[in-house]
């Protein structure tokens, strides 16, 4: 990619998006107050929904559980919880979802999952689901949920390219999944190209692109390996440049700069990887014209 020069400032937009947020659920107590602090700088925003995620390999499912509720009763939000196909069976997870159900929680994220910590590679548990495309349809038959699904606009690690992605992605939207979430990205003509494969594919369902306010260059990076999201070297020679001292600001006016162009190119709605950290994502918001509601909690 050639270079290309990083905004210092908010760019106009077109219109003002509908947002949503995810969350990780806490381990210890000062996660639990970074998440709860979290959930209160931005709940006043009224996004459509926010979600709560898994650790790999279904560490957190518990964890998971706890958070949705407490966001769902204690900010009234609409919580949408990660469900994986990861060393569980179908009974067990299906439990999941009855449990979810009898919480007043009425939207899920289905996923295939990661594979749990130190094994070579995914395998589905011999009495679970194979695939995000099996626990989608499991979910759609019992009813009562909306369904959304991930999304991959650079090849997912398992997948041999994005066509591949693009057929799998219909394949779970036929299932049931009535939006998909993108994992993130840098450049937004890499979430273009993806929707327009998608179109051609005949995925009719909303694609919703997930931006990450980049809390740490470094982790950044790390976490853009692990999901094959690639690095662009504009990126890399601007973080180098702005040096420790001058990260955030770089990192508000990259994401408000993606962010516009999405919206310039007929993009409504926006998904916000947190990391339980509100004060990038709240800025971002603010550029883009997201008020408050006028009669947040």
């Amino acid at each position: 990619m050639s270079a290309r020069s990083v905004p210092t400032r908010a760019v106009p937009t077109r219109s003002v998006p509908a947002v949503s947020f995810e969350f990780f659920p806490p381990r210890t107590l000062d996660q639990s107050f970074k998440l709860w602090e979290t959930a209160r700088a931005l709940a006043p925003l009224a996004p459509d929904f926010v979600s709560v995620t898994y650790g790999a390999g279904g560490t957190t499912r518990q964890l998971t559980h706890e958070a949705v509720t407490a966001l769902a009763s204690h900010y009234g939000l609409n919580v949408a919880a990660h469900l994986t196909c990861v060393e569980a069976t179908r009974d067990e997870t299906m439990q999941i979802v009855d449990d979810y159900a009898a919480a007043g929680v009425r939207e899920i994220v289905a996923l295939r999952g990661d594979a749990p910590q130190g094994a070579a590679a995914w395998a589905a548990h011999e009495d679970g689901f194979a695939s995000s495309v099996e626990l989608i349809e499991a979910i759609a038959r019992r009813g009562g949920f909306t369904i959304r699904c991930g999304a991959y606009p650079e090849p997912h690690p398992d997948s041999a390219d994005t066509a591949a992605d693009v057929a799998f992605l219909k394949r779970k939207v036929d299932a049931g999944a009535t939006s998909a979430i993108t994992q993130f990205f840098f450049d937004a003509d890499t979430f273009f190209r993806f929707r327009d494969a998608c179109v051609a594919a005949g995925v009719d369902a909303p694609v919703i692109p997930g931006i990450l306010p980049i809390q740490s260059w470094t982790g950044a990076k790390r976490f853009a390996a692990r999901c094959g999201t690639s690095v662009p070297q504009w990126a890399e020679d601007a973080f180098v440049r702005a040096g420790k001292d001058g990260e955030r600001a770089l990192a508000r006016d990259m994401a408000i700069d993606l962010s516009a162009r999405l919206i310039a190119g007929g993009v409504d709605r926006l998904h916000f990887y947190t990391l339980n950290r509100p004060e990038l994502t709240a800025d971002v918001c603010a550029a883009l014209g997201v008020a408050a509601a006028e009669h947040a909690a």
